[in-house]
């Protein structure tokens, strides 16, 4: 997504590329994402607002309940915001496979804020959510 997404921005000011839930994005104001965190209370209802920024920008999800991808982690969802798409990705998987319950979340988000690059991140559980870095939770329907 990030590689595509840089080589369409030599013709465009603004890009959002999404691959399976990466996304590369160059955005000129705030941008709202949806979560799809399945048979969760957030699922669809709230979002991640991720302000203007003046470089382009990777959000990446993993899942260790939804989809295909093999993930060692029972995270509904884990979200990564970066500089670096490839490094949101990793690290998103990465998160994604600490948690086993609810209670993991906040380990597995003290273990994410300390990987240089990451500046922000998403935990889904079941019924509970953890945020941290320079992302914002925001309603978007319910």
């Amino acid at each position: 997504a990030q590689y595509a997404g840089l080589s369409l921005l030599e013709h465009t000011r603004e890009i959002l590329v999404e691959n399976g839930g990466d996304i590369f994005v160059k955005s000129d104001s705030e941008t709202i994402f949806s979560i799809y965190a399945e048979n969760t209370p957030f699922s669809m209802t709230t979002g991640i607002l991720v302000k203007k920024r003046d470089k382009p920008y990777g959000i990446c999800t993993s899942s260790g309940t939804l989809g295909h991808s093999k993930s060692f982690g029972k995270a509904d969802a884990a979200t990564v915001l970066s500089g670096s798409c490839s490094l949101a990705d990793a690290a998103a998987t990465a998160l994604g496979n600490m948690v086993r319950a609810a209670s993991d979340i906040k380990k597995t988000i003290d273990i994410g804020k300390n990987i240089p690059g990451i500046q922000g991140i998403v935990i889904i559980k079941g019924e509970s959510i953890g945020l941290w870095g320079d992302l914002k939770l925001v309603r978007i329907s319910g």
